[in-house]
Order: C-alpha cells, then sequence, then structure tokens
C-alpha cells in the first residue's frame, strides 16, 4: 500500500487511544548520546554507569570544629578534673602540613580538616575550654583575632571514644564503587556527586529540543489588545511549560495566521532547532483547519516514514490527532487539537511520553492510581470513547473540577489529575472506583 493510500485508510479508522499512543512510542527514538560539561547536563539522562575514582571522603577527616586528641590522653576527663593538653598547632580544611599528635597533645582541628598524624579522636571545642582556661566555650575564636589560640594548653572536659566525631575515608562512596547508574536523571544531588568525584564531564542523552507552535487568525498575544472575535493565544504557552516541565528544550512559536504556506514555510523554519515539533489547532474537519491543509501532503511519497497523518481518536477531548514525520531528518510531529483542554489532555497522553521517550527514560509514562469518585452525581461519558475529565486527588479520593467542556481553562488550572472513563462505560456513579491520572 502507498503512503498516501495508507494515510487515506488512517483518517478512516477510529483510533483507540492506546493505538495512537503505540504509534507515537514506536516511531520516536531516544537522541544520540553525547558528552557534557556537569551544569549542562543537568536534566539529562546518563548513558552509562559511573564509577567512583577515589574514595569520598578520600582521607579521614573532622565532623567537628575541635581538637584532634588520643584517646589514652582524654580517658576520664571532667569538668572538675580536665585533661590538660598541650596544642602543638592548628589543622584547616584544605591544610597539606599537618602536626603530629604525640601523648599528651593536641592540635587545633577545624571540620572537614585531615585527622592529623598520632591523633585518635576528635573532641568539640564546646567540651573544652578553647585554650582560654575560663571553663566551657561555646566556639572558637577566628585565628586571625587569636592566633595564640593554636599554641598553649587546652582543658578538656570530656573524654571521647576512639574515631568520635572522625569522618572516614570511603565512609560515603569508596575507589571502584558504581556512583550512578546508566539511566539516572541528574538532578542537583546527582550533579554535586559527579562533581564531588571529580567527574567534570558525563556522557548523556541530551535534552530534546520542542517547539511549539499554535495555529489560528483569531489569535492575540498577551499584553496586547482584542479586537471582535479574538481571543489570546493560551495553548501555546501552557504546551511550552509542559514540555520543559517534562524534561524538554522547549521553544514557543507565536500564532501563525491560518495560511497553509506561512505555516508550511514556519513549521521547515523551526526544523532546524527541533528533535520534535508539536501544533495546535487547525486539526478539526473546519474550512480552514490549516494544519491538515498544509501537512496532509508533505513527505516523501518514496520515503518510507514521511509525512504526517490526520486521525480520529475514540477519546473525549482530544479526537482529532495528526502524527508523523518531517523534513529531510524525519523530525517527529504531533498536531494536537485547538481547543485548551483538548490540547493540554492530549500533551499529557502523548507529547510528554514522546518526549521522555527522546530522553531514554526507562518510564515515559505519568503515574496512575485507583480512587473512590466524590461527585454530587454520576458522570456520564459517550458510548466508544475514553474520557478524561479534570479533577483533584488527595487521600484515595478523586474529586471533578469544572465541567467536560473542552474550552474550559479556568477548570484545568484547579485540576492535578485526569479522571479515566473507559470506553464501555457511559456512567459512572459516586463512589465508584475510578483510573486517575496523576499529574502533579
Amino acid at each position: 500500500m502507498s503512503s498516501a493510500a495508507t494515510r487515506t485508510a488512517d483518517r478512516e479508522h477510529l483510533w483507540s487511544v492506546d493505538e495512537h499512543l503505540e504509534d507515537v512510542l514506536t516511531t520516536v527514538r531516544p537522541l544520540e548520546p553525547i558528552e557534557l560539561q556537569l551544569l549542562d547536563a543537568q536534566g539529562c539522562v546518563l548513558v552509562e554507569d559511573v564509577t567512583v575514582p577515589v574514595s569520598l571522603p578520600p582521607f579521614d577527616n573532622s565532623s567537628m570544629d575541635g581538637y584532634a586528641v588520643r584517646v589514652a590522653d582524654v580517658a576520664g576527663a571532667s569538668e572538675e578534673f580536665p585533661a590538660v593538653l598541650t596544642v602543638v598547632g592548628d589543622v584547616a580544611a584544605g591544610q597539606a602540613d599537618q602536626p603530629h599528635v604525640g601523648p599528651g597533645q593536641a592540635a587545633r582541628i577545624m571540620t572537614g580538616a585531615p585527622l592529623p598524624p598520632g591523633a585518635e579522636a576528635v573532641v568539640p571545642v564546646e567540651w573544652t575550654d578553647g585554650g582560654l582556661g575560663e571553663g566551657p566555650v561555646s566556639g572558637m575564636r577566628a585565628h586571625s583575632a587569636s592566633p595564640e589560640g593554636s599554641r598553649g594548653q587546652v582543658h578538656v572536659h570530656r573524654p571521647a571514644e576512639a574515631r568520635a566525631h572522625v569522618r572516614a575515608m570511603g565512609s560515603d562512596v569508596k575507589a571502584g564503587d558504581r556512583a550512578l547508574e546508566a539511566g539516572t536523571l541528574l538532578g542537583p544531588p546527582q550533579i554535586g556527586l559527579l562533581a564531588a568525584i571529580g567527574r567534570g564531564t558525563v556522557r548523556v542523552r541530551p535534552r530534546p529540543r520542542v517547539v511549539v507552535l499554535s495555529t489560528g487568525s483569531e489569535l492575540v498575544q498577551p499584553d496586547e489588545e482584542l479586537s471582535t472575535g479574538q481571543i489570546y493565544d493560551s495553548n501555546s504557552f501552557a504546551l511550552c511549560a509542559a514540555a520543559r516541565d517534562a524534561g524538554a528544550i522547549a521553544y514557543r512559536v507565536g500564532a501563525v495566521a491560518d495560511d497553509a504556506e506561512t505555516l508550511r514555510s514556519t513549521i521547515e523554519d523551526q526544523l532546524v532547532r527541533a528533535d520534535l515539533m508539536v501544533t495546535t489547532g487547525g486539526v478539526s474537519v473546519g474550512a480552514y483547519d490549516v494544519v491538515k491543509e498544509a501537512l496532509s501532503s508533505v513527505g516523501d511519497e518514496d520515503e518510507a516514514g514521511g509525512g504526517i497523518d490526520f486521525r480520529t481518536l475514540a477519546m473525549q477531548p482530544g479526537k482529532p490527532q495528526g502524527f508523523g514525520s518531517i523534513g529531510p531528518d524525519h523530525t517527529p510531529l504531533l498536531a494536537l487539537p485547538g481547543n485548551p483542554v483538548s490540547s493540554y489532555v492530549s500533551f499529557e497522553l502523548f507529547v510528554r511520553p514522546a518526549i521522555r521517550t527522546l530522553m531514554g527514560l526507562p518510564d515515559v509514562h505519568r503515574p496512575t492510581t485507583r480512587a473512590k469518585l466524590s461527585a454530587d452525581k454520576a458522570l456520564t461519558s459517550p458510548k466508544g470513547r475514553r474520557q478524561f475529565l479534570r479533577g483533584t486527588y488527595a487521600d484515595g479520593t478523586v474529586t471533578p473540577v469544572g465541567g467536560a467542556g473542552s474550552h474550559l481553562v479556568a477548570a484545568l488550572a484547579h485540576a492535578d489529575a485526569l479522571i479515566v472513563v473507559p470506553e464501555h462505560d457511559t456512567s459512572v456513579e459516586p463512589g465508584a472506583e475510578v483510573e486517575v491520572v496523576l499529574l502533579g
């Protein structure tokens, strides 16, 4: 069957939600890995295991500001009978040369500083007189204000066990351990770990670049004046934000008027920065549904995988959908309906999983759960269609927000879940258990 015939058959076929999603996810492939600097890799997915080259911490170090001592020298120490030790110097974090702590001696030590040779434990400064001879102190004086504090004597008022207040070398991770697994999404803690073990770059799949484009001559940008018959373009903002929330680098293109040639040229211009194209509006059966007009014939008829198919899905909202590839690199394109709720629900069901697939994530779907329906009356749903209603979820219960209308933006803004009514159900009674897609 030719590509044109296939597209004709697709238009006549009533697609299920699952069929359309499967077609999208079997077509979209994870992006090729690249090597990135750490901060550029934030939000990306590792493609290889990362092994620890050096133990962390790389040496025994103090977890407290205090004094490095030998255990025998402070055994039995108390405020009435303190252990009196000779201070032989300071040990600061990053200091290469350290004093040796012998019998009857102590070294003043700062948090993070290496445990000096001879020392076996650290006593916090609050357990000492700080070298002032005036009873317990609450902290150390700055070295610049009290350089003599690194010499003289210190009275220790409490004993310490071996290794007290000492962070052991390798107590976090040891050399040769696996720090992070392939498939890990790199957030701030993971970036910090990579830096801590000395990795300046890492091999990842890059964040996909997603171009969001809305269509409609009636659309006006926020902050502009509305004329008769005009509305503000909200879809491109909502979908661009949703793409970023999914992990993509998203670019928003201002609304394109209902002209097929203008739309085609705009899309062609945007392909240079797109791993995925998303359009909203113009996919229904109206006389001015420009996306269908502009893209139905796009693609090389002799090239497998080229072109855009426009389909009818057994779902509400979001019945009209388009999917295919465009341009020399066969960039995936999802054409979503123009009604705000329809476009957002379609994004959650189809575009978000596509973005997560491009990233190489193992789990691309929003979490789902079962919940008890809290409603004043039964929910109705058209036979043969899977309906997605907006709702709020808490403590195992989901409550509908707004109605089924695909234009209800305010209700969508207050929802954190989608209530799923299966194709075979035309009514769901209050108290029934329903499937819920969690959006938060």
